[in-house]
């Protein structure tokens, strides 16, 4: 289905719940705008992204053969409890938890700030 501006659109069909989680485009924006800095301040160099049934993943490395030193996780069932949004550190440890990303990736952008700052 094209619309007027001639970009594409996806109609799930009627009923049926989407097969998998994944980023709306405003929140995958705002994940790669962060990340790009990320990466100009020499501090990121490579990403990943899964998306599951349960949740979807960001994850950012230092060096493509590491683990990820962030990992920004979407899961829409925890919404209504410590909220949908959780952000991982390098060794798996919970970070930041909340209902809004920008609030979620908060550590990583005064991180980034210090990095700038040095």
């Amino acid at each position: 289905m094209t619309g007027p501006s001639g970009g594409g659109s996806i109609v799930p069909f009627p009923g049926r719940a989407p097969s998998q989680v994944g980023f709306e485009r405003v929140e995958l924006g705002r994940i790669l705008d962060l990340y790009g800095r990320m990466v100009a301040a020499g501090q990121w160099r490579d990403y990943a992204m899964d998306f599951t049934r349960d949740y979807a993943v960001f994850a950012a490395f230092r060096r493509a053969a590491e683990r990820p030193q962030a990992r920004i996780e979407k899961r829409p069932a925890l919404r209504v409890r410590q909220g949908m949004w959780t952000l991982f550190g390098e060794h798996g440890q919970v970070l930041k938890r909340g209902h809004e990303l920008a609030g979620v990736l908060a550590p990583v952008e005064r991180r980034l700030l210090r990095s700038v700052a040095d």
